[in-house]
């Protein structure tokens, strides 16, 4: 069996404590690609469906995530725009719960020493579940 390039995982995988939007959603530049006259850059493609390829950013509610940075940036390829859900929770940036996610391993050479990262793509999102499971309590509870 050969290892696929985009390794699937489940959003609680990823997400264990939640996922907030912050902001939008907004078109990922096509860097290989030639500048137009007015000098901005067409929309990338998706290199598996050849969809157009958008990014959000997302503040990963896990504190001890091991970043310095909680923000991620996860792409969505999809033909139209994604529309983030309606914020009903009453907080500041949107709960959201990511649909179809991949992760691609790579190494992160922009600093002291190289690491290990994670470029994340979803097939979309949802408005989150009323709550979320804390793992630490219900370890506990066990």
């Amino acid at each position: 069996m050969a290892m696929q390039r985009r390794l699937k995982v489940q959003h609680g995988d990823m997400f264990p404590h939640g996922a907030y939007l912050r902001g939008g959603v907004e078109p990922v530049a096509d860097f290989d690609a030639a500048q137009r006259s007015d000098g901005t850059r067409p929309q990338a493609k998706d290199k598996d469906t050849g969809q157009p390829v958008w990014s959000c950013q997302v503040i990963d509610a896990d504190l001890e995530a091991g970043r310095k940075d909680a923000t991620v940036t996860v792409k969505i390829a999809a033909d139209h725009q994604p529309v983030p859900p309606a914020n009903k929770s009453g907080l500041p940036f949107t709960p959201v719960e990511f649909v179809g996610l991949t992760a691609t391993p790579y190494v992160d050479d922009n600093g002291p020493r190289p690491r290990l990262a994670w470029s994340l793509r979803a097939a979309g999102f949802r408005s989150a579940s009323a709550s979320v499971k804390d793992p630490a309590s219900e370890a506990k509870a066990a």
